[in-house]
């Protein structure tokens, strides 16, 4: 059995180990970080390699019209869309537009719901990706009574 000292030195020695093969996940696969970076929900997009979204009746976005508190905003998105691989939470006045990505396959239902960050009144984006890079979109607009992106 090992002690604590055993255990945090081969935490280390593992942790060393992830940081010299690049396997922290800031450099994975699964993190993309341009698109978070994006300023604009256009530059998010490219990011993921999606084309200009075209609105859709079957992307669902279900947010409140007023937001109590911005720092905590509940939002969903759902589509019925057949070969979606990625759904993209976009917030188009934040700092940074993108404010989740939920990866999906056949064995995930195309339905999620989160809390994002809002600074300031601005239109919320649903974005459903196909496999071959067609974006669709439902957007509705979210007032921010108290401001939660430093504010």
């Amino acid at each position: 059995m090992q002690n604590r000292r055993e255990t945090l030195k081969q935490s280390l020695a593992d942790a060393g180990l992830l940081g010299a093969t690049g396997l922290f996940p800031q450099y994975a696969l699964a993190f993309n970080k341009p698109a978070f970076d994006a300023k604009t929900i256009a530059d998010a997009l490219k990011a993921y390699g999606a084309a200009a979204p075209a609105e859709s009746k079957e992307v669902t976005l279900t947010a409140p019209d007023i937001a109590e508190n911005g720092a905590v905003v509940p939002v969903a998105a759902a589509t019925t869309l057949p070969g979606i691989k990625s759904i993209l939470l976009l917030v188009e006045k934040n700092p940074n537009a993108l404010s989740a990505k939920f990866d999906v396959s056949d064995a995930v239902e195309a339905n999620f719901a989160t809390r994002v960050k809002m600074g300031q009144t601005s239109d919320v984006y649903a974005v459903a990706v196909t496999a071959d890079g067609k974006a669709f979109y439902a957007k509705k607009e979210v007032k921010v009574t108290l401001g939660g992106c430093g504010g």
